[in-house]
Parts: C-alpha cells; structure tokens; sequence
C-alpha cells in the first residue's frame, strides 16, 4: 500500500500543501512535519521544499523571512490570492474524482 500512497500523493501533494497553507502560514519544517503527523511518512523533506520552490515561482505563495534563532531566517509561507484560486480548483477537481471513485468502487460505475 506504501508504494500506491506515495505514487497517488505525488499528483496531489501540491494541492495538499496549499491546503495546509491555507489554514496557517508554515516554513517548510512545518509542513513536512504536518503531513508526518498525518500519516504521510515517506515525505522527504527535500520534496517538500521543491514543491515550495515551484508554487512560490508560480506566485501560489508569498514568502516573508522570519528571523531564526539558529542560523539564517526561515521563508515563512502562506497562501496568495492566486493561490487560494488555485486550491478551489483542485477542490473541485478532487470533488469531482472522488465522486467518480466511489461509484466505481460501489459498482456503480
């Protein structure tokens, strides 16, 4: 099952950091260890941060510098309103999917 979470989440981990980010801002630590909390534990930090890089290029996020209490200042993120639009998207394109799953798996599809 490990290998089909990790392949599944790869289409959809941007969606759920965005989501993340839309309840609080986070510096990526933060987000990595949410989705650690939340059972996702095959999340490389490495991935995260690149996933942050990429929406933060495409203007998903705004990025303030925090001071750090050790070494350089963290990139704190939080949703931009072109980032809110992009994650109501994905919302309803999840809605939709997951529609569309539980009819097959009801046999109804």
């Amino acid at each position: 099952m490990a290998k089909q979470i990790t392949e599944m989440l790869k289409g959809t981990l941007e969606g759920i950091v965005l989501g993340v980010l839309a309840n609080r801002s986070a510096y990526g630590y933060e987000i990595t260890t949410w989705l650690r909390d939340q059972g996702f534990t095959d999340i490389a930090e490495g991935t995260v941060y690149a996933l942050l890089v990429r929406i933060e290029q495409r203007g998903l996020v705004a990025v303030e510098k925090v001071p750090s209490e050790k070494g350089p200042p963290r990139k704190v993120y939080s949703l931009s309103d072109s980032g809110r639009e992009h994650l109501a998207e994905f919302w309803r394109t999840w809605s939709f999917l997951a529609e569309r799953i539980e009819q097959l798996h009801e046999g109804r599809g």
